[in-house]
């Protein structure tokens, strides 16, 4: 633990960004995951599936806004998604 008063807030400051930066990230996980399952499920309605992406779109927009993932990481994670969906569209039509 350091002695000098500036660095021990450092510490605690990088210690409760850290906390948030974690929790952010495993929300996107967690959304994505959801997203994925819901475009997957051939039974599920587009409702369904476009208010699934939009909010996993949203979550992963607030996390890029907040900086705590890349810009470019940001947009890939929403093409790969919208990836799928356009997939699951064109097979469920066929």
């Amino acid at each position: 633990m350091p002695n000098i008063k500036s660095v021990i807030k450092d510490v605690k400051r990088s210690r409760q960004r850290q906390l948030r930066n974690q929790a952010a990230k495993s929300q996107i996980k967690t959304f994505v995951k959801k997203a994925r399952t819901v475009i997957a499920d051939t039974t599920s309605d587009e409702t369904t599936v476009a208010t699934t992406v939009s909010k996993t779109v949203s979550v992963i927009d607030k996390a890029w806004k907040r900086g705590i993932i890349h810009k470019n990481a940001a947009n890939r994670r929403k093409s790969r998604l919208q990836k799928r969906v356009n997939a699951a569209k064109a097979t469920a039509t066929a």
